[in-house]
C-alpha cells in the first residue's frame, strides 16, 4: 500500500509538471556553425510550431517575441505550424488582429522569413495564413528561393518548401543550379529530406516533431518518427536541425522536451 502511495503521488506529480509547467518555459539553444573562414556572420533565430490555442493564447506570443528579440537576429525563420487549430481559436477577428500586432513586433536585420505547416492548412487557416504573416512583416517561401545579401556583397539562399502533408511541396527546388556562400532549407515535416537532393544545401531547419512532446525513459510519442530533434548529420557538407517547438498538439503537455528558440551564428 505505502508503495501504491508513492508511485500515485510520483504520477500526479509527473501530470501536473507535464500539464502545468513545461508547456510554458521556454529556452533559447544558441549554435556556433562554421562555414568557412570569413569574417561574415550570420545570426538566424528559427521558431516553430507555435500552435496557438486556449491553452497557448496570445500572452505566450508576446513572450515568445520579446525571447526572439533579445536574440538580436538577422534573419527570422518560422518553420510553420501557427495555429493549433485556427477554426477552434484563431478565426476570431479579436486573436487575429493581436497576432499580427504582435508577429509584427518581431525585428530582424535582413528578413522574416516564414513557410507553410500541416496545421496552416487545417481548419481554415489556409484562408488567412500568408496575409496574417505578411500583416506581421514575414515573407511567406512556399516552393520558393530568398535571397539574403551580405554587406561583403555574399549571398545566402533560403529555400522555402510547401508542406509535404498538405501541401505539394516543389521536391526538385532543392537541386537547381545557384551559386551562393550558404544555402539552407526551409522545410516543416524533417522527414522530407529522404526524398530530396540536398547535394546543394549546407543546413536544414525543419519542425514539426516537437521533439516527441513526451520523451520519457527513450519512449517518446508517434508525432516524432525518424528525425526527432536537434542535429543530424545528413551528409558531409549537409547537417539537419530539427527545432522541438514551442507550443503543444492533441493534448496540452510536455515531458522532457522543453519548448525552445533556436540561434544560429553561421560564419561565412
Amino acid at each position: 500500500m505505502k508503495w501504491l502511495l508513492v508511485l500515485i503521488c510520483l504520477a500526479g506529480g509527473v501530470l501536473f509538471y507535464g500539464f502545468g509547467i513545461e508547456p510554458y518555459l521556454l529556452v533559447t539553444h544558441a549554435y556556433q556553425l562554421t562555414q568557412s573562414e570569413g569574417e561574415t556572420s550570420l545570426r538566424i533565430v528559427q521558431i516553430s510550431d507555435i500552435q496557438l490555442s486556449e491553452h497557448y493564447d496570445t500572452s505566450r506570443l508576446e513572450t515568445i517575441v520579446e525571447k526572439v528579440n533579445a536574440n538580436e537576429p538577422d534573419v527570422i525563420i518560422f518553420s510553420g505550424d501557427l495555429f493549433e487549430n485556427y477554426a477552434e481559436y484563431g478565426s476570431r477577428p479579436e486573436v487575429l488582429e493581436e497576432v499580427g500586432r504582435l508577429l509584427g513586433r518581431m525585428e530582424a536585420r535582413y528578413a522574416k522569413l516564414a513557410i507553410y505547416g500541416n496545421r496552416d492548412y487545417g481548419g481554415g487557416a489556409e484562408s488567412i495564413y500568408t496575409d496574417l504573416m505578411h500583416q506581421g512583416g514575414f515573407q511567406i517561401l512556399r516552393n520558393e528561393i530568398g535571397t539574403i545579401r551580405l554587406n561583403d556583397d555574399q549571398e545566402v539562399h533560403l529555400i522555402g518548401l510547401d508542406d509535404a502533408l498538405l501541401g505539394e511541396p516543389d521536391r526538385d527546388l532543392t537541386s537547381q543550379d545557384a551559386i551562393a556562400a550558404y544555402r539552407i532549407l526551409l522545410i516543416h515535416e524533417p522527414d522530407l529530406v529522404d526524398e530530396l537532393d540536398l547535394s546543394g544545401v549546407d543546413l536544414v531547419l525543419a519542425g514539426h516533431s516537437h521533439g516527441g512532446q513526451v520523451f520519457i525513459g527513450g519512449i517518446t510519442t508517434s508525432m516524432a518518427k525518424k528525425y526527432i530533434r536537434g542535429f543530424y548529420t545528413l551528409s558531409p557538407s549537409t547537417q539537419m536541425y530539427v527545432n522541438s517547438g514551442i507550443g503543444t498538439s492533441r493534448l496540452p503537455v510536455r515531458i522532457g522536451v522543453v519548448p525552445e528558440i533556436a540561434v544560429f551564428d553561421i560564419d561565412i
